[in-house]
């Protein structure tokens, strides 16, 4: 089996760790995270799908440059299934596994490259379904950019890190500053675009800086 694409995709994880992480079906990436050992992260922000992954790393990097004291979890999913409970499916997660990864009353950030219904569909009886809130395909869409396309259905890193910021109890009014930083860049954004045809540079050439 070749499996191959168009663009170049950064490599997350080495191989050990990978083998290990498709296996699983979905793991914390703890490398990419800011949780403090023995406390609950603030935030979980998971991801399915390889734009979604990459926007959800670019919007972690953005809340760790303006609100570095913010807990957040990465949890990023290979296969949808393990979603599910291990009484619906093979690959599904046992209660405790699941709640160990998404916790049990944190806020949930899900990109997804889909129609957001169905990572409701496949977790609506998990303990923090009501902290989960998804961004995938919301059927818009034009002859654009790649990222302008995340920005239209609202799942780009800007959108994801304001969803964020709103869904942590009592975070929004003490970080209106960044809230505010995210929209002037995605008007910044939507203005180049309208004149270069293009993503802006920051975008394109964006790397996993950490």
């Amino acid at each position: 089996m070749i499996v191959a694409g168009k663009q170049p995709e950064p490599q997350w994880l080495e191989i050990d760790a990978a083998i290990a992480h498709c296996e699983a079906g979905m793991s914390i990436w703890s490398w990419a995270g800011t949780e403090e050992e023995g406390l609950d992260p603030d935030v979980v922000m998971a991801c399915a799908g390889d734009v979604p992954t990459m926007e959800i790393m670019a919007a972690v990097d953005l809340l760790r440059q303006d609100l570095p004291n913010l807990r957040i979890r990465i949890v990023n999913v290979v296969d949808l299934m393990a979603l599910k409970s291990r009484e619906t499916h093979p690959h599904g997660f046992s209660e405790p596994a699941f709640d160990q990864l998404f916790t049990t009353d944190r806020p949930v950030i899900f990109a997804y490259h889909g129609y957001p219904t169905l990572i409701h569909r496949l977790t609506y009886k998990r303990t923090n379904h009501r902290n989960i809130h998804v961004r995938g395909f919301i059927d818009e869409g034009t002859t654009t950019t790649p990222f302008d396309m995340a920005v239209i259905n609202e799942l780009d890193r800007f959108h994801l890190a304001i969803e964020a910021i709103e869904r942590v109890p009592g975070l929004k009014s003490k970080a209106a500053h960044a809230i505010q930083k995210y929209r002037d860049k995605l008007e910044e954004h939507r203005l180049y675009v309208c004149e270069f045809g293009e993503d802006m540079p920051e975008i394109n050439d964006w790397v996993w800086p950490y």
